[in-house]
């Protein structure tokens, strides 16, 4: 009897995949566990198997490499030699498929393992630069062809110089070596007056940021609390910390500790809107915002008012180096109960952040800068830094969001009352 098997439903915000790359063809013998394809979803590129009663010859593929196509949309019919494809598939549109496969059940996602295009799946003729040859992604050389781009002139960014999905995105043929001055230290400059404009595809990572935080702005009351904190005390315990140990602690891990601290004392910030009901967080997950080639990833910290600095310091960057190498599990960007966005080491001094849904509040952190202040009755040098709260309102009263800050400021102030 034929297998259907839609497009899978890999993260909770996934509303349409991209097969990357199918790994079996048609009249191949698929079984169980057999990896089908690589899948782009709007926060990984995934392996997909074949799971429990998925298996049979592989009759017909609905989704070419480099499509987009919904969840649930059929991806791939498995079955016996010489069935009617076509059939099925009037069948299954009908909804009188008898063995439809849901394969977008949480099982499912729990089990498919993220990872990046890896050039070990790729042919000899991918995969080799040896006689002239190009290294590239199906995906990289389907999408080159489609836009009338020679690989030789795009420069790769994979493993090996390898051009992935990214590179051709960014492709611009200003930015090539021909376009770059030989014998000077600086490019050479040169400008056209034409007009012109070109037109980027949408990742899916962006679609899904585009319409949760449209979702978040034009649903959620915002509001914004902006608080200023001398940083003196934590700059002396962050070099005191470092000089001591190997593992390096960051300002940004203070502010995910002293965060974490001041939610366990003010639940009301750690709660998330329901609808018809506000839900009080117990347990707290701090999501950290990271910065990746095709838009934010936040990969969350586990109960982390329970963790050392050490600890934070070492999730933080293993989270964020999977999530910059789109190798980030469901587990480990799902269940965040607060945020916080950190643009300080880009030169920000203060910003505001949309609400990262479910939370009710994120917190944007500035940079830390060494202003004039008074101290004693003394004019001296001083390290400030800003950070402002965005509130949903239906949640979170300016009263409450206030008392937060004002514990979170003396945690970060007096960094030794956040590790008693």
């Amino acid at each position: 009897m034929a297998v259907v098997i839609n497009m899978p439903r890999l993260s909770d915000t996934m509303e349409e995949g991209v097969v990357a790359k199918w790994h079996v063809k048609v009249g191949d013998q698929v079984n169980e566990g057999d990896l089908l394809a690589e899948i782009e979803t709007d926060k990984a590129t995934m392996d997909f198997e074949a799971f429990p009663g998925q298996e049979g010859k592989l009759l017909y593929i609905g989704v070419e490499e480099g499509a987009t196509a919904p969840v649930d949309e059929v991806l791939a019919i498995l079955g016996e030699e010489g069935e009617d494809v076509d059939a099925i598939l009037a069948e299954h549109s009908s909804g009188g498929g008898e063995k439809k496969e849901e394969s977008s059940s949480s099982d499912e996602k729990e089990e498919s393992a993220s990872k990046q295009e890896a050039p070990s799946h790729e042919p000899t003729e991918s995969s080799s630069s040896n006689e002239g040859r190009v290294k590239a992604s199906p995906l990289a050389k389907k999408m080159a062809e489609e836009k009338g781009i020679s690989l030789n002139e795009v420069k790769g960014s994979g493993e090996g110089g390898r051009i992935v999905k990214r590179d051709i995105d960014s492709y611009s043929p200003a930015s090539t070596p021909a376009a770059q001055s030989s014998g000077a230290s600086f490019p050479s400059m040169s400008f056209s007056a034409e007009e012109g404009y070109e037109d980027i595809p949408v990742t899916q990572m962006r679609k899904t940021i585009a319409r949760r935080l449209a979702e978040s702005k034009f649903t959620a009351p915002h509001f914004y609390l902006t608080i200023e904190i001398d940083m003196d005390n934590a700059v002396a315990t962050r070099k005191r910390i470092n000089d001591r140990g190997d593992v390096k602690v960051s300002f940004n891990d203070l502010v995910i500790k002293a965060v974490s601290v001041a939610l366990t004392r003010h639940p009301g910030v750690n709660s998330a809107w329901m609808g018809d009901k506000i839900r009080q967080n117990k347990h707290v997950h701090v999501g950290v915002a990271v910065a990746v080639e095709d838009g934010l990833l936040v990969p969350v910290i586990r109960h982390s008012n329970a963790k050392g600095l050490v600890q934070i310091s070492q999730e933080v960057r293993e989270l964020a180096q999977k999530a910059k190498d789109k190798k980030l599990q469901p587990s480990e960007w799902e269940g965040n109960t607060f945020t916080i966005s950190n643009l300080g080491m880009f030169g920000i001094e203060e910003f505001t952040a949309i609400v990262n849904p479910p939370d009710s509040c994120i917190l944007a952190v500035g940079g830390i800068r060494q202003v004039p202040v008074v101290k004693d009755g003394q004019v001296v040098v001083g390290n400030v830094m800003k950070v402002t709260m965005s509130c949903d309102h239906r949640v979170v009263d300016g009263a409450t969001g206030a008392q937060f800050l004002q514990t979170f400021k003396q945690m970060m102030e007096e960094p030794v009352s956040m590790l008693l």
